[in-house]
């Protein structure tokens, strides 16, 4: 982080800290030959995640006032009835939203702790491929295919 040197009202310099988001070009992708989880890479992975939450809580909104207006009595049995199973899907995909934000803000906790792109499982770098691809990774490919296939096996039992 670079520090801007100010001055205050008491004629005194005062730093302060610069965060790497007015350094970040808008074309800038993270890349295997820079360090892991530098600035740059974190500033991109938390307006990523960001963004995301911001597109997710929009939906939200607009799923809430659609499900208000469509609270309305409609006579025909059938209309109702489908009327009926549209939101309840919206309710569904409502209810998958919210359990993803909040993963959201536990990687963006993550990043403010400094855990985030590491692995919960063996403490190795998630690669940064998976970590575009699912900024949410908890987990490398490889701890995540291990705890799959646990998983399919103790379903099985």
């Amino acid at each position: 982080m670079t520090v801007n040197n100010k001055i205050d009202t008491s004629g005194k310099y005062k730093g302060s800290r610069m965060k790497a988001e007015n350094f970040l070009p808008d074309d800038y992708r993270p890349a295997e030959d820079e360090p892991f989880m530098n600035e740059r890479q974190t500033e991109y992975f938390r307006r990523k995640l960001e963004a995301w939450k911001a597109e997710l809580m929009d939906e939200s909104k607009h799923t809430i006032e659609g499900l208000q207006d469509s609270a309305r009595a409609v006579p025909d049995i059938a209309d109702r009835a489908s009327e009926e199973t549209d939101r309840a899907l919206e309710l569904r995909t409502r209810d998958r939203q919210r359990k993803l934000v909040a993963k959201i803000e536990a990687a963006l906790r993550r990043i403010d702790h400094g855990e985030y792109g590491y692995c919960e499982v063996t403490g190795e770098p998630i690669s940064l491929k998976r970590l575009d691809a699912r900024p949410i990774a908890t987990m490398s490919l490889e701890a995540q295919e291990r705890h799959e296939r646990r998983e399919k096996v103790h379903r099985d039992d």
